[in-house]
């Protein structure tokens, strides 16, 4: 019963940690990444679309993205989709590809972007806590079931996942600010 819980922890921490990661690859660092417009969706004959099922995304070079709709008539609205999705970007058109420049980023901005994602860090490490708090005391009502040193070392063992996970969380963390300080 324990071995159970202890399995579901690590999975939904495990989920956490990926959650984060998944969050981190959304903020924008001064290299162009394609994951930043994985978020995007596009109104596509009415329908909410992602920008991946509508256009491939490549970067030819460093500081550049191009966007090459599958269908033409779309451009424009790929462009207005990725204007209002804040990314502090701006697209240009050709009438065939779209291109987006990432410009350096300021001093300013870049602390800014460190604050975000401690923050995102910080939500995750919460959310493992929470994992752990919740298997610890679904452990806790199994006190007649078994014995207490059973749960005692269930608990340690909880406690060492969770401290794997958010150690993981604080590496995740250290490489997304030391690539945003990155010049």
């Amino acid at each position: 019963m324990i071995s159970d819980l202890l399995n579901e922890a690590r999975v939904k921490m495990e989920a956490a940690a990926d959650h984060v990661a998944g969050e981190f690859s959304t903020v924008r660092t001064g290299r162009a990444n394609p994951q930043l417009l994985h978020r995007i969706t596009v109104d596509y004959y009415g329908t909410p679309t992602p920008l991946q099922q509508l256009a491939s995304i490549a970067v030819p070079e460093p500081r550049l993205l191009v966007v090459q709709p599958f269908d033409k008539s779309t451009v424009s609205d790929i462009e207005r989709a990725i204007q209002q999705a804040d990314l502090g970007l701006n697209p240009s058109n050709d009438g065939s590809v779209i291109r987006i420049a990432f410009p350096p980023l300021t001093e300013e901005r870049r602390k800014e972007l460190i604050k975000l994602v401690r923050h995102m860090a910080e939500e995750g490490r919460v959310s493992v806590r929470n994992i752990r708090r919740h298997s610890k005391s679904d452990m806790e009502e199994l006190h007649g079931e078994i014995s207490d040193d059973d749960i005692h070392r269930g608990e340690e063992e909880l406690q060492e996942i969770t401290d794997k996970y958010i150690a993981k969380i604080d590496n995740l963390l250290s490489n997304k600010e030391s690539e945003l300080l990155e010049v």
